[in-house]
């Protein structure tokens, strides 16, 4: 029986959870269900679901005395099979009142928590969670986390779907990093991909790579950050002589078939990460890679076998892990090869996908 899949999307800005939701309405169009996008009218984030070429609906989705989005969003699941699927408890208040509105008893409200923290304790909070149909955590830590705070809570109501990621389908590079930025075949390309910013340990990383031997490694930082962050982190690389070990790649539309060039990957985020996408596009593309045992990561590494940990804001022991890969080739190629086939057997989007089904149907 097909669906019809209803995805809110509130955001200001796209981020992992704008990009969850693109993958996963692309595929269950894919699977033959009818999918739609709900969202505010922001055209940076209306822009990026428009080549899905599915059907969106604009609501007004304000945080608080928002009379006209579940009137409106109730329309639309008067009828059928629907399954709504909502990314934060504001979005999944609307829903609620909303399927209470259209009478529809065949409409499931699924919540996915993609952060760590406790639940909200307030009555209202609870009524959200009780009549949610079930809510899916991205990792084990994030569902543990969140049940400190509401124990009561029907443990069949939840669920752990390990977040994945797709594969691009076109590998071919837009530019060969090492050509463009002048690094020689002999110094180990080092890649740091995703958000920059304080909490993923950039600056950790930059400290770490002071303790190396300048002649033996490159490292890039590939994406985007706040300016005054940036000017923080470059003020660091000139400080300390860095200017030929480090370059930037701005934000990538495209980032897969770039991560494919680098010879080690490192995430060394000194918050909880609630999954860790970066972390699995170092393993699906089969890259050893070095990240922090704070949040979900050992629910998917295995240390010393499909990846290294190393404690947060510790730059002395990241310094380390780094300069064990760079010295040992075959450490590399056997960490690489036996983290793709985790990610092929455990981690891959048809897995993450026979899941999502389970939860909707």
């Amino acid at each position: 029986m097909s669906l019809n899949i209803f995805h809110i999307v509130s955001g200001k800005k796209w981020s992992g959870i704008e990009q969850y939701v693109y993958d996963l309405a692309s595929e269950s169009k894919r699977e033959g269900n009818y999918v739609e996008i709900v969202a505010t009218k922001r055209e940076n984030i209306l822009n990026r679901f428009r080549p899905l070429e599915i059907p969106i609906s604009i609501l007004p989705l304000r945080r608080k005395a928002d009379i006209e989005s579940p009137i409106r969003f109730a329309r639309l699941i008067k009828r059928g099979h629907n399954v709504v699927h909502v990314h934060n408890v504001k979005d999944a208040r609307m829903a609620l009142i909303a399927r209470r509105i259209s009478e529809n008893r065949n409409t499931r409200i699924i919540l996915t928590c993609h952060t760590v923290e406790k639940a909200k304790k307030g009555f209202v909070h609870r009524m959200i969670y009780n009549d949610l149909d079930k809510i899916i955590f991205v990792s084990e830590l994030s569902r543990n986390e969140f049940m400190l705070t509401l124990p009561s809570l029907d443990l069949s109501k939840t669920c752990v779907i390990h977040d994945s990621v797709k594969r691009d389908p076109n590998m071919a590079a837009d530019f060969d990093i090492r050509q463009r930025y002048g690094i020689g075949d002999s110094k180990k390309l080092i890649m740091f991909h995703g958000r920059i910013c304080e909490e993923k340990g950039i600056s950790v990383l930059l400290r770490a790579i002071t303790q190396l031997d300048k002649s033996r490694y490159h490292l890039v930082i590939m994406g985007s950050g706040e300016v005054k962050y940036m000017g923080i982190i470059k003020a660091f690389i000139i400080a300390n002589q860095l200017l030929h070990n480090v370059s930037f790649i701005p934000y990538q539309a495209h980032v897969q078939p770039l991560v494919a060039q680098c010879d080690i990957g490192v995430l060394p985020s000194i918050v909880r990460e609630a999954f860790g996408i970066t972390n699995i596009e170092y393993m699906m593309l089969g890259k050893p890679h070095i990240t922090t045992d704070n949040g979900a990561q050992p629910e998917y590494i295995d240390n010393g076998s499909t990846g290294m940990l190393v404690p947060p804001n510790d730059y002395k022991a990241l310094a380390d892990a780094i300069e064990t890969l760079i010295d040992d080739d075959n450490l590399c190629a056997r960490m690489g090869a036996e983290a793709k086939v985790k990610f092929d057997t455990q981690l891959d989007y048809r897995h993450f996908m026979e899941h999502i089904n389970m939860a909707y149907k």
